[in-house]
C-alpha cells in the first residue's frame, strides 16, 4: 500500500499534468489518489467531471465505481462497475470490484458464482481467496445472529399455518407498495407529450432512463441537476429554502424536474405539450413514488 508521502506526491504529480492539459486522462489516477487518501468528495468530483469529458475511459469508471463502494453507494458503484465492463470486456480487475460490491449488497450467492470462476482461473490468487472465504462465511454468521438474537417458539400446526399465511399477506402488501425509479421512468412514457425520462442520484449521475428523444440523457441529467444546484444555492441565500420542482421551458423541448428523497427525476415533454395535463400526471406519479414504500 502507498504511504501517505507517496500518495501526496503522486496527486501532485497528476495536477500539474492536469494544469498543463485539461482534457488529459489522467484525472482518473487523481481521482484514484484522492479515493485512497480518504477524500471521498473530492474524489468523486474530480472523476464526475472527468467523466463528461471522457465518458468512454473504462479504466475511469472503475475508479468511479471504487469511490461510490467507499462512500457506500453501493448501487451506483455496480452500475459504474458495470458501464467498465461494457467498455472494456469483464476483466478480472472489474469481475473481482463486482464480487465485492455483492458482498456490501448482501447478494452473496451472485459474488460466489463470480469468485468461484476467478478462483478456478487463478488458484493461487489471495485476494480471491480472501473474498470467497467472506462471501462463504458471512451468511452464516448472520444466521447465527439471528438465531441468537429471536427466541424459539413452539407452535401448534395450525398456529404455523396462520402466522405463515398472514406473513405472506403483509410481504405481499409491502411489496404492492413499493414503486422503482425505474417503474416510475417507464410509467412517465406513457403519459402523452412526455419524450424522455430519466432518474439520477444527487450528483446528477443517470441511474435510469427511458429515452425516444434526439438528446443525450447523460447530458440533460447532469445539466439540469447543475442548474437545479445553483438556483438552491441562490434561493438558500435568500432565504426561500429548497427547491421541489422546477420547470424549464426552452425553445426546443421542456424540462420537468422532481427532487425527491434519493436523487431528482426528469421528464423532458415536446414543444405544444397541454402543461396543464403534463404537469397533474407527473405530479401523480412523484406522489405516487414519494409516498411509497421504496428505499432503493
Amino acid at each position: 500500500m502507498a504511504s501517505a508521502t507517496e500518495i501526496d506526491d503522486r496527486i501532485s504529480k497528476c495536477e500539474r499534468i492536469l494544469v498543463e492539459d485539461p482534457n488529459s486522462q489522467i484525472f482518473a489516477a487523481l481521482a484514484d489518489s484522492y479515493r485512497k487518501k480518504g477524500e471521498f468528495e473530492r474524489a468523486f468530483r474530480i472523476c464526475q467531471n472527468g467523466l463528461k469529458v471522457h465518458p468512454s475511459y473504462g479504466a475511469a469508471h472503475v475508479i468511479m465505481s471504487k469511490i461510490n463502494l467507499d462512500r457506500g453507494l453501493y448501487d451506483w458503484a455496480e452500475i459504474e462497475a458495470k458501464r467498465a465492463a461494457e467498455l472494456d470486456g469483464r476483466t478480472r480487475t472489474i469481475e473481482m470490484l463486482l464480487a465485492e460490491i455483492y458482498i456490501y449488497k448482501g447478494e452473496f450467492a451472485s459474488a460466489i458464482k463470480l469468485l468461484k470462476r476467478l478462483h478456478e482461473s487463478d488458484p493461487s490468487n489471495a485476494q480471491i481467496k480472501k473474498l470467497l472465504d467472506i462471501a462463504r462465511k458471512l451468511p452464516q454468521e448472520q444466521i447465527h445472529e439471528r438465531e441468537g438474537a429471536e427466541p424459539t417458539v413452539m407452535m401448534k400446526s395450525s398456529d404455523s399455518k396462520t402466522a405463515s399465511t398472514d406473513e405472506s399477506k403483509e410481504v405481499e402488501k409491502v411489496k404492492a407498495q413499493e414503486i422503482s425509479p425505474l417503474n416510475i421512468v417507464e410509467r412517465a412514457l406513457e403519459i402523452a407529450g412526455v419524450d424522455g425520462a430519466l432518474f439520477t442520484n444527487m450528483e446528477g449521475l443517470v441511474v435510469e432512463s427511458k429515452w425516444r428523444i434526439d438528446l443525450d440523457p447523460t447530458a440533460c441529467g447532469a445539466s439540469m441537476t447543475e442548474v437545479g444546484n445553483d438556483l438552491n444555492e441562490e434561493l438558500l441565500k435568500a432565504s426561500f429554502g429548497k427547491i421541489r420542482a422546477m420547470l424549464v421551458e426552452t425553445e426546443g423541448p421542456l424540462f420537468y424536474m422532481f427532487v425527491v428523497r434519493n436523487g431528482v427525476f426528469l421528464f423532458v415533454g415536446s414543444q405544444g405539450t397541454n402543461l396543464g395535463a403534463l404537469r397533474m400526471n407527473v405530479e401523480k406519479l412523484i406522489e405516487e413514488y414519494n409516498s411509497s414504500g421504496d428505499r432503493s
